[in-house]
Parts: structure tokens; sequence; C-alpha cells
């Protein structure tokens, strides 16, 4: 299979143009999606290609757009709704949580809701406490819809292609740091199975998970343990919901200790989640406490040195990872 590399936006670019030309069902609706080429210029070139009635431009109103995305959807079209950012899409959660993610149910099967709803989370750099939070484990609280995070190019359009083809509601979470980053995408069509994890490096210590940008932090304490001969294996989730707890079972059973990276608040985050079920599926294996890196319980600040002193880095997870491996010895 032949391979390139291009920009995690463009990859993204790939997986919705591709879709479209696929089934004419399936369109974009967002802030800034059509002339001016996206907010984070993902879109870029797609009103040209695809024209004014299949990408969209909404006005700032995000709760109004999403609940005619899910009315679209539930007439037959297959919706792609862009959120300039997620912190702008708690608006819009009446629709996510009360209309897409429960239509299946409340109509006794008679409505399906395949739409995505996509765009990023997180902190990127100074944009203070209002833009800077992260909305996984928000979502993934929700029964009826699926959760995506994604870290690299390849993943983003293998799992949005994924997404769009998905017969329910599913939360597409970016992030705008890692619009610009490179990695090798294939040339031909693949898809990617939502609901499975990825072993990106194989280890036989500890187990290191995370997933989206913080991803970079659990590869790059992998290297700094591996000069003092800790074998670190790193997980990348890339579903929150539904969460691939076989995979990590069949790590902890390997290295029977894990630490768990993630941006969020610690509070009921993905990693309590992880945290919970392995101590029930896996405990006989675990030779100490999991541990976890999360953002600090606090809003996120302005200032640069508060935005580096909240977010998850590489010397507390390096830190914790030593803690656990030296709890048995």
């Amino acid at each position: 299979m032949a391979v390139r590399e291009i920009r995690f936006r463009e990859a993204l670019r790939e997986a919705m143009s591709e879709e479209m030309r696929r089934d004419e069902r399936v369109f974009l609706m967002g802030e800034e999606v059509a002339e001016y080429n996206g907010a984070y210029k993902v879109s870029q070139g797609m009103l040209d290609e695809f024209g004014a009635k299949r990408v969209i431009d909404t006005p700032i109103a995000e709760l109004g757009f999403a609940g005619i995305g899910v009315g679209a959807s539930m007439n037959g079209l297959r919706p792609i709704v862009e959120f300039m950012t997620w912190n702008f899409a708690v608006l819009a959660f009446d629709q996510i949580l009360n209309s897409a993610a429960k239509m299946l149910n409340m109509s006794g099967g008679q409505f399906s809701c395949p739409i995505v709803f996509r765009g990023p989370t997180g902190a990127a750099g100074q944009l203070a406490s209002q833009h800077s939070q992260t909305f996984e484990s928000w979502l993934g609280n929700i029964p009826g819809i699926k959760v995506i995070s994604v870290s690299n190019p390849y993943d983003a359009k293998g799992l949005l292609k994924s997404a769009i083809r998905s017969e329910d509601p599913v939360c597409f979470m970016e992030s705008e740091v890692m619009y610009g980053d490179m990695g090798e995408v294939p040339e031909e069509e693949y898809l990617i199975p939502i609901g499975k994890a990825k072993v990106v490096r194989e280890g036989t210590d500890i187990t290191l998970v995370s997933f989206n940008k913080t991803m970079k932090v659990a590869l790059n304490s992998a290297d700094e343990l591996a000069k003092e001969g800790i074998s670190a294996e790193v997980i990348d989730l890339r579903t929150i919901r539904p969460l691939d707890y076989d995979t990590l079972i069949k790590s902890i059973k390997k290295t029977n200790r894990m630490v768990v990276v993630e941006e969020s608040w610690p509070f009921a985050s993905v990693s309590t989640e992880i945290t919970y079920n392995m101590q029930l599926k896996a405990f006989d294996y675990l030779d100490a406490p999991i541990r976890r890196i999360c953002g600090e319980d606090v809003p996120v600040s302005y200032a640069p040195n508060l935005v580096a002193a909240f977010m998850p880095s590489v010397e507390k997870t390096v830190r914790a990872a030593k803690d656990v491996m030296y709890v048995v010895k």
C-alpha cells in the first residue's frame, strides 16, 4: 500500500471528501467551513468541489445548527457538524445529549441518528479557562453515542471515515495543536474500526495509556524511561466509548503496571473509568496501584507558565512510572 506524509488537517479533509464523493447524503455544516475554508483550514477547497448545498456556513448558533443536523440525520441524510471548538459545543449539548444520543431508544428503533459532531478539544496555548477544556469524559458518560479522540493523521482519516458511515451519532475529538502535524497516510482507501485501541509501542515493564495530544507525552515518556532501562508499552485508546478494555487487560497481563495520561480534570475522568475497570477485571495481574496523570484540578489559566503547570508532562509521567515500578521490587 503506497503511503505519503500529509498533515492532520489534510487527513480529515480527505476523509470527509472521500465520503462525500461516495455518498451524496453526506454534507458538512458549521461556522466558517465554506467561504473561509474552515477556521483551521480543515475544509479548504471543499466548497469549490461540493457546492454551497453540501458545505454550509452557519450562524454562530451551535444549539441551532446541531439541531438542524439531528433533524437531517433522522430524515435520511448523514451530516458532519463542525464545532469551531468543543468549548462552544456546550451550548449544543442538549441536542447531542437529549436528541441525538436518545433518538433510537425513544423512537423504539424507528429513527437512527447517523451524525458526526467534530472539532478540536482541550488546551491550545494561551486561550484561558473558557476555551481550554476537554470533553471526552463528559461525552463518554452518555449512552447512545460513540466518542473518538485521535492523535495522528492516519487514525484521524481512518476513524473519521468509519464515523461518517456509522449508524450511531459520533463525537469526534481533535486538537488545534495537531492540525499541522505530519504523518504517513495510505493513498488507498482504508477504514479503522471504532472501539479498537492500538499498541503503538511494545514494552514489558509498564503500560502507558493515553489518547489525543497527550499521546506525545506518553511516547516521549517511554523514550525517557528506556534510558533508565525501563521498557514501557504505549497504548493509544483512539476510541473512548466504546472503550477497548481487552487490549488494556492484555497489556497489564504482560507488564503488571499501568499509568494513564490524559488532559482532563482528574475527577470522573476517562482515567477514572479505566482505573476502576482494570482493578475489577485485571486485579490479580497488577503488582502496583494504577497511577493517573491528569490536568490539574483547576480552571486553565491564561499565563503560559500556568498552562504548562496545568498540563500533563513527561516529567510528571516519568516520575509516576518510576514510583509504580518500584512499589514491588
